[in-house]
């Protein structure tokens, strides 16, 4: 039996807009896995694959940054699969000096556990500056005082070797908040996700190189009501091993006006894609939007988060999916050939 050909899918789970599902650290990683298996080749963001200190490596997966997954949605990015990227590590200036070992601690453990290639580490010139905001929606966003820094640094990094880099921030905190509370038990938003998108954005943009964010935060007292999603975020010191685990394989990112020169390397393109699946009250986003508008099948999963921005409310054609596990289902459909409408009944123009 010859084995279906891989149905390359985009997994699109916003960043903090308060995800049923995603919406915490890692707790999209079961989807992942799931719709990796199911359509044979996954591209997603680390947001869904960011689990602290917990992380997931699969070959079909590939790491890729939110504002970069816009520009392969849009067509001007190819992804070029690698094997191996050297991880440029930039630790804020302002994180304590305890803090900061545990951090170098993490760069030490990756290096002699997992044999990743790390380096260099460098330490930002002055602090950068991380304040965080919640929109009139209640979504998490941030800014950062010192964006010039911030790119001086990673272009440093890249100077010396460094292919991807994981940035480590001082986050303001607020231990006695009733948001971190709520977050806490299971009820609210991912207060740090806006600001982490800012400077992974920022990155990105500048260098053209995969960049993912870990939050520098102390360690809070122990909860026992905590709500399992909210549990990897808590088993360390730091959020850092699952960065530096995601971009230690994510793909180079290949300008469209590059990929032609890039020899017989295989490459992804948006033109590969063979479904879209996000929230289906999040369809609003670049991503999305950029694939319907290629005719490309749109799954819209019920994942209840802080948004209503539906294919009805947008015009778009999309196939409802009650569950990731029913996603799964129709990304087979799809990659065999088989209409999902077969599935239904009574069948659409019959009796």
């Amino acid at each position: 039996m010859t084995a279906s050909l891989p149905l390359p899918t985009l997994l699109v789970i916003p960043t903090g807009i308060g995800c049923e599902l995603g919406g915490y650290a890692g707790d999209g990683l079961p989807a992942a896995r799931l719709l990796a298996a199911a359509s044979g080749c996954l591209i997603t963001h680390p947001n869904v694959m960011n689990g602290a200190s917990l992380y997931w490596s699969d070959r079909r997966i590939h790491y890729v940054e939110g504002w970069a997954l816009d520009r392969f949605a849009a067509g001007e990015l190819a992804l070029a699969p690698r094997a191996s990227q050297r991880v440029g590590v930039l630790l804020d200036a302002g994180i304590e000096p305890e803090l900061l070992l545990r951090h170098r601690q993490v760069i030490d453990a990756c290096k002699a556990s997992l044999g990743l290639p790390i380096g260099p580490v460098l330490t930002s010139e002055v602090p950068l500056g991380v304040s965080l905001q919640l929109g009139a929606s209640g979504s998490s966003w941030g800014t950062i005082a010192r964006p010039d820094v911030l790119l001086r640094a990673g272009e440093q990094l890249v100077a010396a070797g460094a292919t991807a880099i994981a940035v480590v921030a001082r986050f303001p905190e607020d231990p006695e908040s009733e948001a971190l509370a709520a977050y806490r038990a299971g009820s609210g938003v991912d207060a740090l996700a806006g600001a982490e998108a800012v400077i992974s954005h920022l990155l990105v943009r500048h260098l053209g190189i995969p960049c993912a964010h870990a939050p520098a935060l102390l360690p809070l007292p122990l909860d026992p009501a905590l709500d399992p999603r909210a549990a990897a975020e808590e088993l360390g010191h730091t959020f850092l091993p699952c960065v530096l685990v995601g971009l230690s394989r994510a793909p180079d990112l290949v300008p469209l006006v590059d990929s032609a020169t890039r020899g017989t390397a295989p490459l992804l393109h948006v033109a590969q894609l063979g479904a879209v699946v996000a929230p289906a009250g999040a369809l609003g986003g670049a991503a999305v939007l950029a694939c319907a508008e290629r005719g490309i099948p749109l799954i819209s999963v019920a994942n209840p988060c802080l948004l209503e921005v539906t294919a009805e409310a947008l015009g778009l054609a999309a196939i409802p999916a009650s569950s990731y596990a029913e996603a799964a289902g129709l990304l087979v459909a799809l990659r065999e050939g088989i209409d999902p409408a077969a599935l239904n009944r009574p069948l659409a123009g019959s009796a």
